[in-house]
């Protein structure tokens, strides 16, 4: 399926998909998602230890290009991608910048492409630069769009792509994109500078070219599968799913569809032990969101626990007892339903009035 273009690529920039072809020979494309390396390579860290993994762009002649932020002076800093919890799926990518993590952001324009840069406290942009071992500065943008993903690419003078990838201390890879919460233009907005998207570390996955409705299901411990539906005040069930509109499936969009149309769902903010999970529409009328089993029962669905950027997201038993959310494909394949947060702020962003804690969404 054709991605929807930031701006349309010029005929000169087609001699870029050689440089596609060597990426996806370098990098694999089996099954839908790069998995894991065994146990033994993973990196394990308790909430009082940081990774830090190198942020580079691969040439097609299989070497590694530093990604700097500079400021106006031409002074250069590192980027990087900090894991801090177990949880490698959603890495935020920070500027390393006179003692102080800035966040890399894709910014609002009206350019070709999506320039990617630091933000200040202040307000201040270091641009964001791949550095050649000749030391050119490649420009670093956001070039196509696929769903909830900005694709981000070093740009060689001559037009050529070169992916961006988070490379951890034990050689494990993770896509550096730009990640799209809403469908809104603007994102939100950082130290008084427009945000078109964020900038993350996110696992790598394969080669897909479809649309598809997902199941939204809790998994019971013996293994069955209860329906997940959102409920109005009146108690009418509503149909709940991940909606895979493009051909990645790295982050999908959990929707409450009520009377033919689509709400969010989303994790809102609360001073219970247990965040509350609902669908909220534009006349602010809320929704709650339910597991519910064979016998009639009506489950709550909570954010239970927090692994840096990912929030587990349960059903919950009357007993207690936690039932995974997964969203189910047509064919079959499993992707787990969790909060994202993209900012270390309690409330994420405000929507109709309503503190929003995390975002909903299917990621693998």
């Amino acid at each position: 399926m054709e991605k929807s273009k930031i701006l349309k690529l010029s005929i000169q920039k087609l001699k870029t998909l050689a440089t596609f072809g060597f990426l996806i020979l370098l990098f694999g494309c089996n099954g839908y998602v790069q998995k894991d390396e065994p146990d033994s390579n993973k990196e394990k860290i308790s909430e009082s230890k940081e990774i830090l993994w190198n942020v580079s762009a691969i040439h097609p002649a299989v070497s590694f290009l530093d990604i700097k932020a500079i400021d106006k002076d031409g002074n250069m800093y590192a980027v990087k991608a900090i894991q801090n919890s177990d949880q490698r799926y959603l890495i935020d990518i920070k500027a390393l910048i006179n003692g102080k993590r800035l966040p890399v952001k894709m910014l609002l324009s009206d350019d070709e492409y999506a320039p990617v840069s630091a933000i200040g406290e202040d307000g201040t942009i270091y641009n964001i630069k791949a550095i050649t071992p000749e030391g050119d500065q490649l420009d670093v943008k956001g070039v196509s769009q696929d769903g909830n993903i900005i694709d981000l690419k070093a740009i060689s003078k001559e037009g050529e792509f070169y992916a961006v990838k988070a490379i951890s201390p034990t050689a494990q890879l993770n896509d550096v994109n730009g990640i799209k919460m809403s469908n809104s233009k603007l994102e939100k907005i950082v130290n008084g500078v427009e945000v078109f998207a964020h900038i993350k570390a996110v696992q790598q996955s394969g080669c897909l070219d479809k649309t598809a409705i997902w199941q939204i299901k809790a998994i019971s411990l013996d293994g069955k599968t209860n329906d997940v539906k959102a409920l109005d005040e009146d108690g009418n069930l509503y149909d709940v799913n991940a909606y895979q509109n493009s051909g990645q499936r790295n982050l999908m969009d959990i929707m409450a569809l009520i009377e033919d149309k689509k709400i969010p769902v989303t994790m809102l903010v609360s001073d219970d032990k247990y965040a509350p999970v609902m669908a909220f529409g534009e006349d602010d009328d809320l929704y709650d969101i339910k597991a519910l089993t064979p016998d009639g029962e009506r489950l709550n669905v909570k954010g239970v626990s927090k692994t840096g950027n990912i929030i587990n997201i349960k059903a919950i038993t009357s007993d207690g007892v936690f039932y995974g959310i997964k969203a189910i494909s047509p064919e079959g394949q499993l992707l787990n339903v969790k909060g994202i947060k993209m900012t270390n702020e309690k409330v994420e962003l405000v929507a109709n009035g309503i503190e929003i804690y995390a975002y909903v969404k299917a990621i693998q």
